[in-house]
């Protein structure tokens, strides 16, 4: 095998590596995230039965990460209930197509990588599935990320904003006219989600700008040492040449 061959395959393996390393990140992320749905239980119901009650309590609707419990007795804005509805169904759209990518290319590719043979990586589909694979790691890792955060804050606001001030006593036109303690927890659990968001992004695009940069400057040397290496050779053939034949210094 030349040396060239040899570093063809080389590099097929480690993208071959890095295609499952990345298929595999996605596909916990994913299964992760995607269980953060909303969930609305049925109404309490108004006997004390205990047995009705524990019937209502474990239902299987229930079983969830997080459980969305909407206040009847409040009116919620409806763009709120439009974005945090749609946000969810996104969100757990974006995670399971990702994580359908993963289970259906991941099986193949660890097929392969568990095979001790050099040749065997031809076989292996991430050459040509390269493409879906990248999608699923963005869906999973940068899409998903930003969904779920958006998902953490429009859930505060949901379960938060119903919250309002007990009555003490008299209430005057100013306490009514002041924000209350739901309003107030949703508006931190903003100001402190928006800040990350931006660190999100900013590190997403840093990240992404210095992985471009050194897969450029690992190429530009991977050519080099394949200029030099011809250089190398045209010089070995050069010098075969130059060569006299065998038996011309008995003429």
């Amino acid at each position: 095998m030349s040396l060239n061959e040899h570093s063809m395959q080389a590099l097929s393996w480690r993208k071959l590596y890095l295609s499952r390393a990345k298929l595999k990140a996605s596909s916990r992320t994913s299964a992760l995230l995607s269980g953060f749905a909303m969930v609305s239980p049925p109404p309490r119901p108004a006997c004390c039965n205990p047995s009705v009650l524990s019937s209502v309590i474990f239902s299987p609707f229930q079983v969830a990460m997080v459980e969305v419990q909407l206040d009847a007795d409040h009116d919620y804005p409806q763009g709120l209930l439009i974005a945090f509805s749609a946000c969810t169904t996104v969100l757990v759209a974006v995670h399971l197509f990702a994580l359908m990518i993963s289970t259906c290319i991941l099986p193949n590719i660890e097929a392969v990588s568990n095979v001790h043979n050099l040749n065997s990586v031809k076989e292996s589909p991430h050459e040509r599935m390269h493409r879906h694979i990248e999608l699923a790691w963005a869906f999973s890792t940068v899409i998903g990320t930003l969904l779920f955060l958006a998902e953490v804050v429009l859930l505060c606001w949901v379960k938060f904003l119903p919250l309002k001030k007990k009555p003490t006593g008299e209430v005057t036109e100013a306490s009514n006219s002041s924000i209350t303690p739901g309003e107030a927890a949703a508006i931190a659990s903003t100001t402190i989600m928006v800040p990350f968001g931006l660190v999100f992004i900013v590190f997403a695009v840093h990240f992404y700008r210095s992985l471009v940069s050194h897969k450029t400057d690992r190429q530009f040397q991977e050519l080099n040492e394949l200029a030099e290496f011809a250089r190398l050779q045209d010089q070995l053939d050069h010098r075969g040449d130059a060569l006299p034949p065998p038996g011309s210094h008995f003429a």
